[in-house]
């Protein structure tokens, strides 16, 4: 809303005088921040005035000399407005020279301080100032007005501000919402504290002196409580800013005020009793004077106070911006909280609880803030019951706020509330709050750890009264249990990642004392009354293994912020002696809880991922390996007696970390790793001798199928991390694979490891391809390639759906080699799935993924749901797998992009469960290439418009209100908003769609003589759902495209032809000139007559353009359209529908694009012709942003 400096200059002044009765002294016009006095009472004072406008102007020519480096310029401070501009150094100074001129002549100086408060707003107007006293009471109301002249463009407000009538006036182009309080930056944000510290100083520096003088505040509230009800903006939201940090500032002196008083009460009574035996005394009557003197400041502070709270925050707490009503609870909550013997009231407290339901955040948080401040005081507390029962459900509800910081906040409010108040939050409160842990916005999910700690895992006294039979874990040992009971009541057991990371930054000190924890694990019946249960065992073992990675890693699990946490210094060094912590006390601990617990698999799999996050160079420093070799030897044992896949691989995984090269340790874990394989390899080698020597007798005997499938299991889970390519097991594996195929015999259970090791083996020898190799290995490992390939598609009619996985990364590993940038072998081993196969891999998903169950209705008992709605879950989970690897193939082109269309197909139906996926793959699929990635999306609804034409009677024709038709333009319209509001980035895929979109609904047209209606013409109606994403100058290439396919009227009646016409008028929407295309004989114009824009720019330093008397009035009706610019597409969409039966009767002829040239050459070179004239004017109709644009980038899309 701020005007040009030089706003005012522009303005005639005749102009000017027909808003204003005064003569305007030239210097006032010149510069637009002086204040004029246009009825002060005596010659001197008007002279005074008129003294100090000249005296602006000339400072103005050199305003920027002395005081503070700006912009490489001396700049210096001559308005309050300036000095408040560019800091607080010399603002005390300046307030003190301001007291000291009001002292001297208070009117000027006022006026002075009035002008501040209207630059502030960003008004670069003037102010004009009446005496109050020369006005009838009738004329004071007239004046209190707010106007807008048409004559001159000002828009000026009349109201009073005692002793004074102020005339604000200002530039029309004040309206455009930018004022200093609402600019972004550092320096405009630095202006807002320093305007908020000027009035504080301001206040400050008059306490002692003119603040009781029943002039200056009774001059400044009247002038912000008139400003506060201005429809301008900047004014409002300036004055009431204004007002509020005014009243914060004298609640401060009134407090003052206050104790001063009480001090003079008790110095009176002192003095009282000391002379109680004399009549008279002068030290007494001093003190009875002083003490009614603070009592009638008190009065008069009161009365301000008042004035204020109910002149501008009872009007202004309900305003309809945000940021004011912000500003108003803010205050409140800083009156509440400062004067609570005034303000801690329900009269006050009531406008923080309905606002608390305020749509914004901004205010919602403000709201929330100020209650914080009153709930941590205790002695504060006990006066908001009837509060804190009107609107707790309210706060407690607010957790689930959908803003983050407005949740997190709620949460700490609720804490202290909790602190604070007995009784104040039920159990079934709590118990709500408590599930606030596992959020997965770390902020708020840290802000209810703190609430659950406090409330439930820790009280007070802990560590001084420890529990009986405790021992020196007692502290810690009934936490723990506290924290197991709640985590298996709260039944989601698979977030003990987020529960701790939740409690690390208030619980850290117990939940790092692994040695309570195991010795809770380790600890014996006999030792303890109380054992813990066996689920009790599994969830402590989780917390360990939490609180274990949590302190190794330093920053929260997958899917807690967006990315790892950067430590700093302090924090890496508690991460080392952590890690050293963790590692010195589990090598002794752990070989003795994994055989505890080595028949548990559940357990076993969670401890045996502990060792990755030792300091293995403990075990060489600390003369620690006899603990190693126990370590080894337990998870040989493991091995051997487990054959669960989350076990196996977490041994392997053991075996992979400690065998680092690196380290001391080396030689003996590579010992203990080859000696555990041999014995594998040994039994595997065992068990495939067997069954060459039974073949077909094998598979009936189900314990040997049972051992073979173990085998090859752990075989897998050990070739994933190690290679054992010198146990030559690849020969051994595919061996069994191609016995399958040719005799389909093998049980699913060996087909799946079977198929693993043959893959990791093929991954091991791809790794292991030196610089230089012989062609002849190149050769014999690319055939091997194709083999395996092959074999796994033979595999995908399994109900085993990893086949599928590991045939989608085979085929990704294979298109994205290097081989150590050897293009010989890159040439040799590249391999790309042929149609066949990737037809298989699409149909493989079509029934896998998108094929529906039938949902079987029975009647179940809530076990039997709860487990039917986990397999679900479960399966759902595969299926996304399964579906994001093969969108990972398009993705990279491994197949051809065309496939995606098969998967856009299904984009609204399944979007709950794949929606984010299909996006995704849109999305990079455009990335890489934006026509291919266009061309795929109008594939996807062909294939659907013409699936719904033939299951459609071709008789009756195309049924728009089919539930099929309405699916297809939802799918439209979904994909339109992909494209996101960028529609310069999106100019050539949006065009591609329409391009293509074009030609398939006039393909089948017939030839020149024909009536026949195009086939696919409704399909105009799916694209049309595209047309809000083109530019203007796009919409006019995309008309002028399906010109082409319409040469001349045609006679024709009838609806089959209305999705022509509503294709068409979504090209024309918000265009001025569709009323000259509508015109006329009925014929389409290619072009539309050319906008008039020129009103739509603003108007150069805010005046109206210099034109002549007969121009305007010319102009007057294009002008008085352009106003209505907003209302503009509901009009012209009417004038469509009143024209349509005229349209109907004169319908273009449809050419197919074959004919085109033959029939029509001369009509398109006269159309190219007028598109060329019209390329100016084109131009000018764009938006600024769209004018850089390349303005023929979809040109070349519509080129034949």
């Amino acid at each position: 809303m701020i005007a040009e400096p030089n706003a005012a200059s522009n303005l005639p002044s005749q102009k000017e005088n027909a808003v204003h009765d005064e003569t305007v002294p030239e210097s006032a016009v010149q510069n637009g921040s002086c204040v004029r006095n246009g009825n002060l009472k005596t010659p001197r004072e008007k002279r005074k005035v008129r003294e100090q406008c000249e005296n602006v102007r000339r400072n103005s020519s050199s305003s920027r000399r002395v005081s503070q480096l700006q912009n490489g310029e001396v700049v210096e401070a001559v308005t309050l407005f300036e000095v408040v501009s560019m800091g607080k150094q010399a603002m005390q100074s300046v307030v003190d020279d301001w007291v000291e001129a009001y002292k001297q002549d208070r009117n000027v100086a006022l006026l002075d301080l009035i002008n501040f408060f209207i630059q502030c707003s960003g008004c670069q107007g003037m102010v004009t100032a009446e005496m109050f006293q020369s006005l009838q009471k009738n004329d004071v109301m007239q004046k209190m007005t707010e106007n807008f002249d048409e004559e001159t463009g000002l828009q000026y407000k009349k109201f009073v501000a005692y002793p004074w009538i102020l005339t604000v006036t200002w530039p029309v182009d004040m309206d455009n919402e930018d004022y200093p309080l609402i600019r972004t930056g550092p320096y405009w944000k630095k202006f807002k504290a320093n305007f908020c510290e000027f009035i504080a100083v301001l206040v400050q520096q008059c306490q002692c002196s003119i603040l009781y003088d029943s002039y200056l505040m009774d001059t400044i509230i009247s002038l912000l409580t008139g400003l506060a009800d201005s429809m301008v903006r900047a004014f409002r939201h300036t004055s009431t800013l204004a007002a509020m940090k005014l009243l914060t500032a004298v609640v401060s002196v009134y407090l003052n005020l206050d104790v001063n008083k009480h001090n003079a009460q008790r110095l009176y009574e002192v003095e009282k009793k000391r002379i109680s035996g004399k009549r008279t005394n002068y030290r007494l009557d001093q003190l009875e004077r002083k003490r009614k003197e603070y009592e009638h400041k008190l009065l008069e502070i009161q009365n301000m106070m008042n004035a204020i709270f109910k002149g501008t925050f009872l009007n202004r707490y309900r305003d309809v911006i945000p940021e004011i009503r912000a500003t108003c609870i803010e205050e409140i909550g800083s009156w509440i909280k400062t004067y609570p013997d005034a303000f801690l009231n329900d009269s006050y407290l009531k406008y923080i609880g309905w606002m608390l339901y305020d749509k914004q955040a901004e205010v919602r948080l403000k709201c929330l803030l100020g209650l914080q401040g009153i709930y941590s005081r205790k002695e504060l507390v006990s006066r908001m019951d009837l509060f804190t029962g009107r609107f707790k459900d309210r706060i407690v509800s607010m957790p689930l706020d959908k803003d983050h910081e407005v949740a997190v906040q709620a949460m700490k409010l609720l804490m202290l509330m909790s602190q604070n108040c007995e009784d104040a939050l039920s159990a079934e409160d709590c118990e709500t709050l408590y599930q606030f842990v596992y959020t997965t916005h770390r902020p708020l999910a840290v802000a209810a750890g703190e609430f659950l700690y406090k409330r439930l895992l820790s009280h007070e006294g802990d560590e001084e009264v420890q529990p009986k039979g405790g021992g020196k874990f007692g502290a810690s040992t009934d936490h723990l249990k506290r924290l197991i009971r709640f985590f298996l009541e709260s039944e989601l057991h698979k977030h003990v990642a987020y529960l701790i990371d939740s409690l690390w930054d208030w619980a850290g000190k117990f939940l790092k004392d692994w040695e309570c924890m195991t010795a809770l694990l380790l600890k014996n019946a006999e030792e303890d009354g109380e054992e813990l249960s066996d689920a009790h065992e599994s969830v402590l073992i989780e917390i360990i293994l939490a609180t274990v990675r949590e302190a190794a890693e330093g920053h929260p699990p997958v899917g807690r912020g967006a990315a790892k946490k950067i430590l700093s210094v302090k924090e890496k060094k508690i991460q080392l002696e952590d890690c050293t912590k963790i590692t010195e006390h589990f090598i002794m601990v752990l070989p003795q809880l994994l055989a505890k617990y080595s028949t548990d698999a559940q357990k076993v799999a969670n401890l045996l991922q502990i060792p990755q996050y030792y300091d293995l160079d403990v075990y060489s420093t600390g003369h620690l390996e006899k603990h190693l070799d126990a370590l080894l030897r337990e998870v040989k044992d493991i091995v051997t007696k487990h054959s669960d896949i989350s076990v196996l691989e977490a041994s392997s995984r053991t075996y992979y970390v400690l065998c680092s090269e690196e380290i001391a340790i080396y030689s003996q874990v590579d010992c203990a790793r080859t000696q555990l394989i041999d014995e594998l390899m040994g039994q595997l080698n065992q068990l495939l001798d067997g069954f060459w020597q039974k073949e077909e007798g094998f598979c009936t005997d189900a314990g040997e199928i049972s051992r073979m499938h173990s085998a090859l299991r752990r075989v897998a889970a050990f070739h994933n991390a190690h290679n054992l390519t010198k146990w030559n097991l690849y020969d051994k594996t595919l061996r069994l694979l191609v016995f399958e195929t040719e005799h389909g015999s093998l049980p699913v259970l060996m087909i799946l490891p079977a198929l693993q090791c043959t893959y990791f083996s093929l991954l091991w020898q791809l790794a292991a391809i030196s610089e230089n190799p012989p062609k002849e290995t190149l050769f014999a490992l690319g055939r091997e390639l194709r083999r395996f390939c092959q074999i796994c598609m033979c595999f995908l009619h399994h109900k085993e759906k990893d086949a599928f996985m590991i045939l989608c990364d085979w085929l990704l590993i294979l298109s994205h080699q290097d081989s150590n940038n050897n293009e010989e072998a890159v040439g040799l081993l590249n391999y790309l799935p042929s149609t066949p196969l990737q037809e298989k891999l699409l149909l493989f998903i079509q029934e896998h993924v998108f094929m529906e169950e039938e949902d079987e209705s029975k009647d179940l008992t809530e076990e039997e749901e709860r487990q039917d709605e986990s397999c679900k879950l479960d399966d759902l989970h595969k299926k996304r797998s399964l579906l994001a690897a093969y969108c990972k193939l398009i993705v990279y082109n491994v197949v051809e992009m065309t496939a995606a269309a098969e998967i856009y197909k299904h984009y609204v139906k399944t979007y709950n469960d794949f929606g984010d996926i299909i996006k995704e793959t849109l999305s990079r699929t455009r990335h890489n290439n934006k026509i291919q990635s266009a061309k795929t999306l109008i594939l996807c609804l062909q294939q659907l418009f013409q699936r719904h034409a033939e299951s459609q009677d071709s008789s009756s024709g195309v049924d728009f209100s089919s539930a099929s038709f309405t699916n297809m333009k939802e799918l439209a319209r979904r994909f339109s908003l992909t494209f996101g509001w960028d529609q310069v980035k999106s100019r050539e895929s949006v065009a591609m769609i329409h391009k293509e979109g074009i030609e398939f609904a006039f393909q089948g047209a017939t030839g020149v003589d024909g009536k026949c209606l195009p086939p696919n013409l409704s399909f105009l109606l799916i694209i049309s759902e595209f047309s809000n994403k083109l530019l203007k100058p796009d919409k006019r290439l995309v008309y002028a495209y399906l010109q082409r396919y319409i040469a001349e009227p045609l006679p024709c009646r009838g609806d089959e032809w209305q999705p022509l016409i509503w294709y068409r008028n979504s090209l024309l929407a918000n265009e001025d000139e569709e009323s000259s295309v509508l015109g006329g004989s009925g014929e389409w114009s290619p072009m539309g007559t050319p906008k008039m824009s020129s009103f739509k720019r603003k108007l150069s330093n805010g005046s109206l353009p210099d034109t002549s008397q007969t121009e305007a009035a010319s102009k007057a009706p294009a002008l008085q359209r352009a106003s209505q610019l907003a209302s503009a597409t509901g009009k012209s969409r009417k004038r469509l529908k009143s024209r349509e039966m005229h349209l109907q009767e004169h319908l273009p002829f449809l050419c197919p694009g074959g004919l085109r040239r033959r029939y029509c050459k001369d009509e398109i070179k006269t159309e190219d012709v007028s598109e060329e004239g019209q390329a100016e004017d084109v131009i000018e109709d764009v938006d600024v942003d769209v004018v850089g644009a390349d303005q023929v980038i979809p040109a070349r899309v519509f080129e034949l």
